[in-house]
């Protein structure tokens, strides 16, 4: 089974073919629509693709995609906690076929309607990729975090601010700072206006996911793998001494899992 995959955040979207459980020709595109429209269109134009498994962070996007769906005659597969057994509902649906895991995950959730289809999408593949239990990061616009238990049951998250919005926080409300630019290493201590904000930055948004990974595996009593992914992952942990797996593919490879399964009725 082929898929077109997309995945429209905040500040870019990651278009990419799913096929049994590998992601590949994978795009990431500022904005929510235009260039990914084009990406897409290359894609299905090349490949006999069998639906387009959506999910969307931005609701307005939602629109646009679909009628492109519409009009490559694709069934729009959205990702949604309806995909998934819930724990009181005492269920447990054994899945089959490639790239899916036999036992599947369950959401231990109040309110699991209100989950969004990127944290769905993320904990489903770091759960088939890598087992459980595992906490999985997101480090995009926004940081969130998902803690799957040994039994595979979701039982809830984190979200936190994500590093652009630290950044642009500072510039935004402040009449001096400067927009602080990413990427490169930290400064052993600032030295100019520009490296004290990249050491507060830096070591402080770090010191936070050390405290959440640490604060979840001491609520659970549980030593969880770590899987990251999302455009900051690679930075933000870059020498942070924990056992990370950075998996830059998750997301998409969740929305092929989970459109499958939708698609499989």
């Amino acid at each position: 089974m082929k898929l077109l995959v997309v995945d429209v955040g905040n500040t870019s979207t990651a278009v990419g073919l799913w096929s049994d459980g590998r992601v590949a020709h994978v795009a990431h595109c500022d904005g929510g629509f235009d260039g990914a429209c084009v990406e897409a269109a290359a894609l299905t134009g090349r490949h006999l693709v069998e639906g387009l498994a959506y999910l969307s962070v931005v609701p307005k996007m939602d629109g646009p995609w679909k009628r492109f769906a519409s009009e490559k005659s694709l069934p729009f597969l959205t990702i949604s906690s309806r995909l998934f057994p819930t724990v009181s509902a005492g269920r447990r649906v054994r899945r089959k076929g490639a790239g899916v895991s036999s036992q599947p995950l369950a959401l231990d959730y109040p309110k699991p309607e209100t989950i969004g289809a990127d944290r769905l999408a993320d904990a489903a593949a770091a759960v088939d990729r890598y087992g459980a239990p595992v906490v999985v990061c997101d480090f995009g616009t926004a940081f969130t975090a998902a803690a799957v238990t040994a039994d595979c049951v979701w039982r809830g998250g984190v979200i936190a601010p994500g590093f652009p919005l630290m950044r642009d926080y500072l510039y935004e409300r402040t009449a001096k700072l400067p927009r602080m630019k990413l990427g490169g290493r930290c400064p052993k201590i600032g030295r100019s206006t520009e490296e004290a904000m990249r050491f507060g930055a830096w070591v402080g948004y770090r010191g936070m996911v050390r405290e959440i990974v640490t604060t979840l595996s001491r609520n659970f009593k549980t030593e969880f793998k770590l899987v990251a992914t999302g455009g900051f992952a690679k930075w933000v942990l870059r020498d942070i001494g924990l056992p990370f797996t950075i998996d830059p593919t998750l997301t998409l490879h969740g929305a092929g899992l989970l459109g499958k399964l939708a698609l499989e009725g």
